[in-house]
Parts: structure tokens; sequence; C-alpha cells
């Protein structure tokens, strides 16, 4: 144990390098910045719905092939759009109507010109034919790409792990994550004796006559382009029925050949107790016709829809150690992580909140790292109680760095600061306390993911519900922790004998609903804002005062 807690501060901080290769820090942005990130006419000029990926994997050369339909249906007359491809690999060519369509190339986006206008309303299709070496991963999940790996066999285990990154660095796609495709067909090549693993339903499987075999997987729901995966091993099978809200859910879990008892294992005592408190706190399981895997991957993790990688090596926390000497730790420093699997749990978490409720923009990702984080916290209360759920939200404060704001900048596909997960978890928690009615807040909870289920959304659209249903003005409360890296101070004065309160902070009208006490006495509710007002409790000075800081992320000062 002594030999633990000095190794901790040290793996916790290489596990939040690992977040922070993601929130890479950018002060300038480009015009290929501008063609990924902005929604411009010639990307909202068609709306996706439905794509066919063909790709082989050639594992040896680390090279691919393939092709990409696009079907969809025109939102304005036009004969010009884009697509995003990243120019390390070669666009073969376009084909429109059995005819080759001329396209040019900037940076990673390609623009491809109709012999005529496309009218508005009509629906069509096109298919992009490309190959070349992809990206290597260098660390995946975080700075991504294709990952080449062997399992201790020797034998190939390939993996995509590409958010951040986007889609278009292995396939051809419309890379926005406010267009999503509606449905999918996910054909995957690999070398003959392994198996590809991705999203959604396999409905078949084909040898084919050059040392291949094609893996038909289709996707029933829309799906985000960063959730498609390739995963590529010797993999076997194992299932279960999850009784659920919805009726009966597959569970389907894909694991290296010699992994399957650890996996039989550890799955069996984390899948359906995660998915029982997540379905309670949030509503079912949002992908019912995809059903539910988990995919073992030579990456940590990563919550692609209804086909989650895992990585965390069959141990309890969050994986620190070297392959073969397995070590989870608890993030929270407090113990409580080291009693479930967090790879599990966090990615999972990710199927309501990333997958099914999606930012449109990137600059808004705090969306789906927010509430996922602050999932765990809500798992740990269902599966032991409130306290020690609010006990590691707690825990992960020593994290945070307010290093620059959570929310990103729009439009250049950049994301905000790695204080998204452990901030944004520690704010939800505090709003849930503002609001002091568990029955609300889980309606609250619920209701975000029955409103914009399925939908891609904006801040306005999730701040603006909470804020609605709750009957508290709580955005002020949204700006000033996701907006900027100052944490308000509630600031205690003597006036005229009294004691008053207010807060320092930079949004405008922030007010909040404060649990203070004298010391030894019960917590009571009282409001305070930018303005000095007195604390309305009888006997109560600067010298006996406590306020809530355990649920409530605050500095506070005394004169």
């Amino acid at each position: 144990m002594k030999l633990f807690r000095s190794l901790l501060p040290i793996l916790v901080a290489l596990s939040f390098s690992a977040h922070a290769q993601l929130m890479v820090k950018k002060e300038n942005f480009t015009r290929a910045d501008s063609l990924r990130g902005n929604l411009s006419p010639l990307r909202t000029c068609y709306d996706i719905n439905y794509y066919h990926l063909d790709v082989k994997f050639d594992i040896d050369h680390k090279y691919i092939s393939g092709s990409n339909l696009f079907k969809f249906t025109a939102t304005q007359d036009f004969n010009k759009l884009q697509f995003d491809l990243y120019a390390n690999l070669k666009v073969e060519k376009v084909v429109y109507k059995g005819k080759e369509l001329p396209f040019s190339r900037e940076f990673n986006a390609v623009f491809v010109t109709f012999p005529k206008t496309i009218l508005q309303g009509s629906k069509d299709e096109f298919t992009v034919f490309y190959s070349g070496n992809p990206t290597i991963a260098k660390n995946a999940p975080w700075d991504g790409g294709v990952v080449y790996a062997v399992d201790s066999l020797n034998r190939p285990w390939v993996a995509t792990a590409c958010q951040g990154a986007g889609a278009s660095i292995w396939w051809p796609n419309k890379d926005h994550q406010a267009d999503e495709v509606d449905s999918m067909l996910i054909s995957i090549s690999a070398p003959k004796g392994l198996i590809d693993v991705s999203n959604g339903r396999l409905r078949k499987a084909t040898d084919l006559a050059d040392g291949y075999t094609r893996y038909d997987w289709f996707v029933a729901n829309p799906i985000n382009n960063y959730d498609v995966e390739a995963n590529i091993a010797n993999y076997t099978h194992f299932g279960d029925i999850y009784n659920g809200e919805a009726g009966k859910l597959t569970t389907d879990f894909w694991v290296l050949d010699y992994n399957i008892n650890k996996a039989k294992k550890q799955f069996a005592a984390n899948v359906p107790r995660m998915l029982k408190a997540f379905e309670h706190w949030f509503g079912p399981y949002p992908w019912y016709k995809d059903g539910y895997k988990l995919i073992e991957t030579p990456h940590l993790g990563m919550e692609h829809q209804s086909g989650v990688a895992y990585g965390n090596n069959y141990v309890n926390g969050y994986y620190a150690g070297h392959r073969g000497k397995p070590m989870g730790i608890d993030l929270s420093g407090t113990g409580i992580g080291l009693t479930w699997d967090y790879i599990i749990v966090h990615e999972s978490g990710h199927e309501w909140f990333g997958n099914s409720i999606t930012a449109k923009d990137i600059g808004d990702m705090w969306i789906h790292e927010s509430f996922t984080d602050y999932s765990e916290s809500l798992f740990i209360e269902s599966v032991s109680n409130k306290e020690r759920g609010q006990k590691y939200v707690y825990g992960l404060r020593r994290s945070i760095r307010n290093d620059e704001p959570i929310v990103g900048p729009y439009n250049v596909n950049k994301e905000g600061s790695g204080d998204m997960y452990y901030k944004g978890s520690v704010l939800l928690n505090m709003i849930r306390t503002i609001i002091n009615n568990d029955a609300k807040w889980l309606s609250i909870l619920r209701g975000l993911n029955k409103t914009f289920y399925h939908k891609t959304v904006t801040y306005d659209d999730i701040t603006g519900y909470i804020s609605k249903q709750s009957g508290k003005n709580l955005l002020p409360v949204f700006d000033e922790y996701l907006h900027t890296t100052e944490i308000p101070t509630l600031e205690f004065s003597t006036i005229n004998g009294k004691l008053n309160a207010k807060f320092n902070a930079i949004a405008n009208n922030f007010a909040v609903p404060v649990k203070v006490r004298m010391k030894g006495g019960g917590w009571i509710f009282r409001n305070f804002d930018k303005q000095f007002k007195p604390v309305k409790i009888d006997g109560i000075t600067k010298d006996n005062v406590e306020v809530d800081t355990f649920n409530y992320y605050i500095k506070v000062k005394t004169d």
C-alpha cells in the first residue's frame, strides 16, 4: 500500500497528460481549421442519410483501400459540395451516375462539382474511392488514427480511434458532428483467419477469393462519424441478454481468445449493474436496435457507439500498469474508484452523452465529457449511496487546472480545456445541490435524454433545458464555470454589526443559493448574489459561519 500511495500522484498525472493530448492548447487557427470546423454552404447544402463504407485492411503494409457511398438529401439547390479526407490518403475517383466527377483538394477538404444543379429536396448519391497509408495513432485514443499492434501471441491486432482527429483520418465522410448519418453499413475486409468487429449488428461474413474475409456490420441508428470503428484480431465471442427498460437488450463481448475467462468474470461483475444504474438515471439504453458490445482493443478505450472499445486489461479502476502487470488507479484518490471498472462505466456512459446526445460543435465537447464523468458518481450512488458518489466527485477536484475555459472556440474544430472532465463533474454535482430536489434532478437527467434523444445539440439547448426544468436561473452559473477559469468567491463581511455576504464572480447576474450554517448546526439555504446582503441566521458571525464547500466549488473569504 505504501508503494501504491507513493506512485498514485505520478500515475494520476500521467492519466491527465493523456487527456491533455486531445486538448492541445492552440492560439492561432488556420484555413484548414475552418474548413474542418465550419459549416459552410458547401457542407450544409446536403444532409447525409446513409453511408456504405467498404474498406480492406492490408495489415502487413499498413495500407487501406476501398470506397464510401454517400446517400443524401439536398437541403438547397447546389452543384458543388465538400466532403473530408486526410490529405495523406488518395482520392482515386468520385463516381456519380456511372461517371467520374471533377474534384479538387484543399488541405483535408475535398470539393466535388456535379454536372448539373441538384435540386432542393431531391435524394441523390455518389461514391468516393480512396486508398493509402492512414495516419498511425501515436497514443490512441487521444492522439488517434489507426492502431497497428500485436497480441501476446504476436498475432495482428488492429483498431481505429479518432475522436478529435476526426473520422476523415481513415475514411471519407462529411466530418462534422452536426450531421449524423441516419444509418450505415460498415464492410471491413481483413486477412482470412482474423475477425473484424465494428458497430451495430453483424449481417454476414463473406470469404473473398483474395485471401480476405469481409464482415458486414449494419448500424440501424444515427451515428456520429468518430464513433465508426474497425477492430481486427483473433477474437472470440460470448454474450447475454439484459432485461432492460425497453425490453431485452443483447450484450455481446468480443475479446482476444485467450482472455475469455478473465473477460467473463470482469464483464459479469460490471456490465449488468452499469446498465441498471444508467437506465435508472438517464432512461433506456439508446441503441436497443444495434445492441450493446464491448470489444477488446490495444488502446485504453473509446465510446464507439454500440461497440465500446475496451482496453482496461480486466482490472478495476483506471488501467495504469503494463500489460502482464495490470494495475488500476482511482482518479479521485478516495479508493472508491477501485471498486469498479473505469472504462466499462465511463465509456458506456457516453452511449447517452456523446452518442445519443451529441454536441453540434466540438467546442461543446463538455456536453459529452462533463455529463459522462459525472455519470461515474451516479453509478457509485446506485451501487452504494449518494454520500460515496459525492465523495468521489469531490476527490476529482485535485486534478482541476483552471487553465482555460471548458467551452472551446466554435467553427474551428477545437475543444476546450480538459477540465471538462473533472470540473464539469464537480459543476453538475453543485447544480444538483442548488436544485435541492433529487426527484427533480432525476427527471432533468432523464428528460435531457428523452428530449434530445438521437439529436445534435448546442450549449444553449443543454443549459437552457436544465435551467428551465429546475425553475432556477442557472445560466449565469454555467457561464461562470464553463466560460471562465475563475472560481467564485463567497466573501463575508461584518456590516453594522451583522454578517453579510456577496459573491465575487465574473458572470453577469451570478446568484446562487448556498448551504451555510453556524458551526455545529444544520445546513440552511441562503441566496447570495454580487451585492452584500445579510446572512439571515440568528447568532451567525464571521467566526462561526460554515459553508458547504464539499458540494459547492467556491472559495470562501472572511474579512
